[in-house]
C-alpha cells in the first residue's frame, strides 16, 4: 500500500516551540549539575526540532521532541520546587512541545484508503505524546551495528540471503520450521509465585529450538543461554476444562509487572472463564541476553530478528504443545499485541486447530516498520552494502505472518487498530487485515493507549464469542 504524508503548513510556526524550549533549557540552568541534568532535554528538543524543520514527515525528529518533552516533564518539577519561574517557564515550554509534537505527529500519519481518521483532541494528544515518548525511547537506545559490526552484518545477511534462495526457503518457508515436539513431563518445572497481587504458575521447559549451524549466526545464537529455556506464567480458573488463553506481549516487556498490566490476568480468569498462559519470547526478561529487556530483538541486525522470530514460533508451538498436554481437548485462542500480535498471527499460520487468532496494533511487515526509523546514515551505508529495504524483505520474509496463509477460520480472525498508533503505524494492521481477508477493528487511541481502550476487551470478548466459549463463563 502507498502511503503519503500530508504535511501541515502550520509546522515550521509551531516547531519554534519545542526548539525555543530546547534552547531555554540549555541556557537558562544553573551549575554543574543543573546544566548536565538540561542538557539531555534541550538537546532532544533542539535536535528533533531542527530535524523536523529541515526534513516534514521524518517519523525520527517528532519522538526525539516525544522523548525530550517527557525528559523535561519529569526533571521540570524538580527544577519547579527549587528555582520557582525559571522552573515554571520550562514546565509550561515542555508541556506545550509535547502537545503540538503530539498534534503534529496526528496529522503527520500516513493515510492508508480505509484507514479510520485519527480525532484531534486533547486527549488524543496526550495519548499520542507518550507514543512519541516511548518510540524515541526505542530509537535512541537502538543498539545499530556500527563500524566492524556493521561490515560483518551485511555480510552476513547477503550470505543468508543467498542461502535461503538456495534451499527455497523464500519460496517454502514452511521448510524452515519443523514442529517441535512437546516438552517430556519431567523437564518441566512449576513453582507457585505471587507477584503484583497476581498469583500464578511459573513454568519452565527447554526450548526444543536450535538454530541451524550452517546459516549465517545460527552458532551464535545456539550459544545464547538465557534462551534455551521457555517460560510461561500460568494463571489457572478454578474449574477444570476451561479454554486456555495464550497471551504473547510486546517489545521491551516480558516481566511480570508489564505483562500483568497488559493483559490483566485475573480479570481474564475471573470475567472470561478462561485459564491464561503468558509465555516469555526470546530475549526478553529473564531470557535477556543485554541490560533491558528486548534488547538485540529489533536494533537493526536482521540476522538476530531472524534467529529471533524462527525460536519465538517454534517456542510458541511448544507452550501450544504444553497446554494440550495439560489438557488434551483443549480450546485454544491466540491474543497478541505489538509485537505479541505479529507472533500471534504468525503461529496461526502453523498451528491448525486454534479457535481464534487476535492480533492487536500488530506489526506486519518488520522490514518496511524498521526501515522507516533506521538512521539515515546506517540507511546510506547498508544499501550501498546490498542490504537495502528490498534485502530486508526477502531476510525476514519466512519468519513473517504475510508469507502464508492463516489456518484459522475467516470469521475468528481478528486485527484491532489503533487510529492514532505512531509506534507501528496503522498501515500495519491493515495490510495484516487484508492478507486475512477481514476489516480491521478501530479504536480512538494511540499505541500504548490500548490498556484503557474500551474497544480492547470487547474485542477480545467478540473473538471469545465467535469462538463458541459462550461468555459469561463464570
Amino acid at each position: 500500500m502507498k502511503k503519503t504524508y500530508d504535511v501541515p503548513r502550520s509546522t515550521p510556526v509551531l516547531l519554534a516551540v519545542p526548539l525555543l524550549t530546547g534552547i531555554y533549557w540549555l541556557v537558562a540552568s544553573e551549575g554543574v549539575i543543573g546544566s548536565l541534568l538540561a542538557f539531555i532535554p534541550g538537546l532532544l528538543l533542539v535536535g528533533g526540532a531542527m530535524m523536523a524543520w529541515s526534513t516534514p514527515g521524518a517519523p525520527r525528529a517528532y519522538s526525539l521532541i516525544g522523548l525530550g518533552a517527557l525528559i523535561g516533564l519529569l526533571l521540570g518539577v524538580p527544577w519547579l520546587l527549587l528555582s520557582g519561574t525559571e522552573g515554571l517557564w520550562a514546565l509550561l515550554g515542555t508541556a506545550a512541545s509535547a502537545l503540538i509534537n503530539a498534534r503534529q505527529s496526528v496529522q503527520m500519519i500516513a493515510k492508508t484508503e480505509g484507514a479510520a481518521p485519527p480525532l484531534e483532541s486533547l486527549k488524543m494528544d496526550v495519548k499520542v505524546a507518550l507514543d512519541e515518548a516511548v518510540l524515541g525511547y526505542f530509537l535512541v537506545g537502538a543498539k545499530m551495528p556500527s563500524g566492524v559490526q556493521a561490515v560483518e552484518a551485511c555480510e552476513q545477511a547477503r550470505v543468508l540471503d543467498a542461502a535461503l534462495a538456495e534451499r527455497g526457503i523464500h519460496d517454502h518457508p514452511e521448510r524452515l520450521h519443523a514442529v517441535p515436539p512437546a516438552p517430556e513431563p519431567d523437564s518441566v518445572d512449576s513453582t507457585l509465585e505471587n507477584r503484583w497481587g497476581v498469583r500464578y504458575e511459573a513454568v519452565q521447559f527447554p526450548s526444543a529450538f536450535r538454530a541451524d549451524d550452517s546459516l549465517p549466526g545460527g552458532a551464535v545464537w545456539n550459544h545464547l543461554d538465557a534462551n534455551r529455556h521457555v517460560p510461561l506464567r500460568v494463571v489457572r480458573h478454578s474449574e477444570p476444562g476451561r479454554p486456555w488463553l495464550l497471551c504473547v506481549h510486546g517489545y521491551r516487556m516480558g516481566t511480570p509487572w508489564l505483562d500483568f498490566s497488559l493483559f490483566g490476568p485475573g480479570r481474564l480468569v475471573n470475567d472470561f472463564g478462561v485459564n491464561v498462559v503468558m509465555p516469555v519470547l526470546p530475549l526478553h526478561g529473564p531470557r535477556r541476553v543485554g541490560m533491558r529487556s528486548g534488547d538485540f530483538y529489533l536494533d537493526g541486525d536482521p540476522l538476530d530478528l531472524f534467529h529471533a522470530q524462527c525460536q519465538a514460533l517454534s517456542d510458541l508451538r511448544q507452550s501450544v504443545a504444553w497446554i494440550r498436554g495439560q489438557d488434551p481437548q483443549a480450546r485454544i485462542g491466540v491474543y497478541g499485541v505489538s509485537l505479541g500480535g505479529y507472533n500471534a498471527a504468525l503461529l496461526s499460520n502453523y498451528e491448525k486447530d486454534l479457535d481464534f487468532v487476535l492480533s492487536a496494533i500488530p506489526v506486519a511487515d518488520f522490514a518496511e516498520t524498521l526501515w522507516r526509523v533506521i538512521p539515515p546514515a546506517h540507511q546510506g551505508y547498508f544499501a550501498n552494502q546490498g542490504l537495502d529495504e528490498a534485502c530486508y524483505s526477502r531476510l525476514l520474509s519466512p519468519v513473517s505472518p504475510l508469507s502464508q496463509p492463516t489456518r484459522v477460520a475467516a470469521d475468528r480472525r481478528f486485527v484491532l487498530a489503533a487510529a492514532a498508533d505512531r509506534v507501528v503505524p496503522p498501515g500495519q494492521a491493515m495490510q495484516l487485515a487484508a492478507h486475512w481477508g477481514v476489516e480491521p477493528i478501530w479504536y480512538q487511541g494511540s499505541h500504548l493507549s490500548i490498556r484503557r481502550e474500551p474497544q480492547t476487551l470487547a474485542t477480545l470478548e467478540q473473538a471469545v464469542v465467535a469462538a463458541g466459549w459462550r461468555l459469561p463463563l463464570r
